[in-house]
């Protein structure tokens, strides 16, 4: 799929599966969750609608310790249900000698997959 026929597809909410989306907004923790976190989302498939309101209420707070403490309440319900999963491909199992895994530290992903290697049989 060409991109912008992916991201047509994408903010209109059509593609169906398990769809790997990558949200990579600068900013605060708040601005980081607007494309994923609530329904309305560009990238949402899905959402709660308590953690929609909570969302809601935290864009007019003014008092910076009540919106971190809002933001603080949305990550853990956000975790609590399991909402997010995180997807490093990295090449585990009984047929791999070597990972590759932090090899590029500090960075918690694989490195290339031609650096994986294989156990030979």
């Amino acid at each position: 799929m060409e991109r912008a026929a992916f991201f047509a597809a994408l903010t209109t909410k059509k593609l169906k599966g398990v769809c790997f989306c990558n949200a990579a907004v600068y900013g605060n923790a708040s601005t980081r969750m607007w494309e994923i976190v609530p329904t309305s989302g560009n990238i949402a498939y899905g959402g709660y609608p308590d953690i929609d309101e909570l969302y809601k209420r935290q864009l007019t707070e003014t008092d910076s310790e009540k919106r971190e403490e809002m933001l603080h309440k949305i990550q853990r319900t956000l975790y609590e249900r399991t909402r997010f999963a995180h997807f490093w491909p990295s090449g585990i199992g009984p047929r791999v000698e070597e990972a590759s895994l932090m090899k590029i530290d500090p960075f918690p992903w694989a490195a290339p997959l031609e650096d994986v290697k294989l156990r030979q049989p």
